[in-house]
């Protein structure tokens, strides 16, 4: 579920993940799966309000065609954290963090004893619906469950280095709109915002971790592969329809013509 993200971050590779929320469907998983070229997808609960149905679907479609998935979380408590993984996500990314506190509180609700305290039931896939041996469906989800914090807030920056030192934390997840946006800059390109990007890839490498963003262009992709960033999430759904409609609307620009 989450295992074979971790496993590529553990061998330093570059990891390609895909967004969906507003067209979150099971088919879009499939045919994401069947092009190739991507790791995982991220569901996105924060912006969109995907449902525990949708997840499941979502994330069983996922592992049909050998992708891991996680779901980004709306601005959360505890029972916001664990639905997802008992619903076949294989992890979360927790939105709008601020602090070290707040990081290691989904940290807490994501992993079982002796990591955290999450609230053990194991009648979900992931538990194989209740055939697991608790020991064993313990030891599994705490290996196996991926954790990325988003960093999206000048707080988090300021904060950055306890972040990342927090026993649990697979990934920093930077939103470069939101973060922008907390400093008052509203430039992707903006010298300060570059800064606080080198800040956290500083604080993940210093700790062994690994830090995500989604890129605005491929140029700014490559900028951030070379300050060391090992995930890259590589397109949205909107994004796609969008680009997608626009293609042939070129394609066929006769018979678009007023």
């Amino acid at each position: 579920m989450g295992a074979r993200l971790k496993e590529l971050l553990a061998q330093n590779k570059l990891v390609r993940v895909f967004g969906l929320g507003q067209l979150c469907y099971p088919k879009l998983v499939e045919i994401l799966g069947f092009q190739g070229g991507f790791d995982a997808v991220w569901l996105d609960q924060e912006h969109a309000g995907i449902s525990i149905a949708q997840i499941e679907e979502a994330a069983r479609a996922a592992r049909g065609v050998g992708l891991d998935s996680f779901v980004r979380l709306a601005p959360t408590d505890y029972a916001t954290v664990m639905r997802p993984m008992e619903a076949g996500a294989g992890g979360v990314m927790a939105a709008q963090v601020r602090s070290a506190r707040q990081a290691e509180e989904v940290v807490r609700w994501a992993k079982f004893y002796p990591e955290g305290l999450r609230g053990v039931n194991g009648g979900g896939v992931d538990g194989r619906y209740g055939t697991m041996p608790p020991a064993e469906y313990f030891k599994k989800a705490n290996a196996e469950t991926f954790v990325a914090i988003q960093i999206e807030h000048i707080d988090a920056v300021e904060d950055v280095e306890k972040i990342a030192a927090l026993k649990g934390v697979d990934v920093l997840f930077i939103g470069p709109a939101d973060l922008g946006q907390s400093m008052g800059l509203f430039d992707w390109d903006h010298p300060k915002l570059w800064q606080a990007f080198e800040r956290v890839a500083k604080a993940a490498k210093a700790h062994g971790i690994h830090w995500a963003i989604l890129p605005r262009n491929r140029a700014y992709a490559e900028r951030c592969v070379n300050l060391g960033c090992k995930m890259l999430s590589l397109g949205l759904d909107v994004w796609t329809m969008q680009r997608g409609i626009e293609w042939f609307k070129n394609e066929f620009a006769p018979f678009f013509a007023s």
